[in-house]
């Protein structure tokens, strides 16, 4: 099942750590009722739990639901790039005073990457500065 947007020229995806854990699940599964959802879910979360958080995120528009015989299922409205983007820009604003250049010197410094990952990063940078150079 292919996910589509209907949320375009809307506010940053911001999700809460549970809503996060929420949305992974469906983004994997493409979609799913409470009970799929809650038996996938790292935590134990009562039913009636993940039922309100699904009615969360349906309110503040990441999600739609559908009948599913008796059973509603719930629908990502909001894909995973979006999410990171929300959460990826709100920790750059809230903890490196909304420098890029902070956040990627931090995880250089403080993660135990490997070599090859460094050399991944590195080809990254270069691809960037060559499509800069472009420009």
């Amino acid at each position: 099942m292919k996910i589509v947007n209907s949320r375009p020229d809307a506010d940053p995806v911001i999700l809460t750590v549970r809503e996060m854990d929420v949305m992974n699940v469906l983004w994997t599964l493409g979609s799913g009722t409470v009970t799929e959802v809650q038996e996938r879910l790292p935590d134990e979360l009562a039913y009636t739990t993940v039922l309100t958080m699904l009615r969360i995120l349906e309110k503040k528009g990441h999600l739609r639901h559908e009948p599913d015989g008796r059973a509603h299922r719930y629908v990502p409205l909001v894909q995973k790039d979006e999410a990171r983007e929300g959460a990826l820009g709100r920790v750059t604003r809230k903890l490196f005073s909304g420098s890029p250049e902070l956040v990627m010197a931090h995880l250089l410094k403080e993660r135990g990457l490997t070599e090859d990952q460094l050399r991944r990063l590195r080809d990254l940078v270069d691809d960037r500065l060559k499509e800069e150079e472009q420009k």
